[in-house]
């Protein structure tokens, strides 16, 4: 696996398996990889036959008070576990290289509607960070498929509304969420807990899985959108939001909708804000 720091030196590579036949799939991360990340790239094995994976840190994704500056960065052990899971080629971008004209004089891509709601709200700019950088780096990369994780389900349905709408000729797959033995979804994040933190955090999961239970049930939505925020707090986080939403877009279920609905959750333990889902359909 090579390691790419020029966008110029990474399109050339690309351009010589194009003109191979090959097929590229594309695996956007801001690195501290984890089992996670790594199933991502195994997923785009399977229709692609060369794999690029980025790791750039996206300082116009992260608020004023976030964690940008104390992200973890480890370029040396992400190189060492995607060249153990067959990626081809790494690019590793300066933020000068992402943003020629400063991250501030920027051109922005915006997702109206979906991207305005639960982290949206919470995160302003969030997402216009996260669909600026992302066609960014399908330009730069032109891949053929690209693969985003189901646990960021909501970044998930952006990527998709703007790649259709640009009619960008990528296909986009969701990889499963890949959990730890207690079910808390992995996650870079995860790293920020501290010792019982760690074990509360697995409150989300469950907590998620008794949404389910109680929908079943019959319980109405408020009640069982009720009973989480309650579980999680016991548990000695701090809810942002635990939800249910329609699955195809995030908008509000009526009161006897039951099928094609998620769970979402966001809460923060300590220095950690996590955030997880699940389909109740399945």
């Amino acid at each position: 696996m090579d390691t790419f720091h020029a966008a110029a030196d990474l399109g050339a590579r690309v351009s010589a398996w194009r003109r191979a036949g090959a097929r590229i799939g594309f695996v956007p991360t801001m690195g501290n990889l984890h089992a996670g990340h790594f199933s991502l790239v195994e997923l785009a094995r399977t229709r692609a036959d060369k794999i690029v994976t980025s790791v750039f840190v996206n300082p116009t994704q992260f608020g004023p008070n976030e964690d940008f500056a104390s992200y973890p960065r480890t370029l040396a052990q992400d190189q060492a576990g995607l060249a153990a899971h067959r990626c081809d080629a790494l690019f590793v971008p300066a933020v000068d290289e992402m943003y020629p004209f400063g991250a501030a004089a920027s051109v922005r891509v915006e997702v109206p509607g979906i991207a305005e709601i639960l982290e949206g709200e919470l995160r302003p700019g969030h997402f216009t960070g996260v669909a600026t950088v992302v066609t960014k780096l399908f330009n730069l990369v032109q891949p053929d498929v690209a693969v985003f994780g189901q646990k960021d389900y909501q970044q998930l349905l952006v990527i998709r509304r703007m790649t259709e709408d640009l009619c960008l000729p990528i296909e986009i797959l969701a990889a499963a969420t890949q959990r730890e033995v207690d079910g808390l979804a992995m996650s870079s994040r995860n790293q920020y807990l501290r010792g019982e933190e760690r074990e509360r955090a697995a409150v989300i999961h469950r907590t998620l899985c008794a949404m389910r239970d109680q929908l079943r049930t019959g319980r109405t939505l408020a009640a069982v959108e009720a009973d989480a925020h309650t579980a999680l707090a016991a548990a000695g986080s701090t809810p942002d939001y635990a939800t249910i939403r329609r699955a195809v877009d995030l908008s509000v279920p009526g009161p006897s909708e039951r099928g094609g609905l998620i769970a979402l959750i966001a809460t923060r333990l300590g220095r950690a804000r996590l955030i997880d889902n699940l389909l109740l359909d399945r």
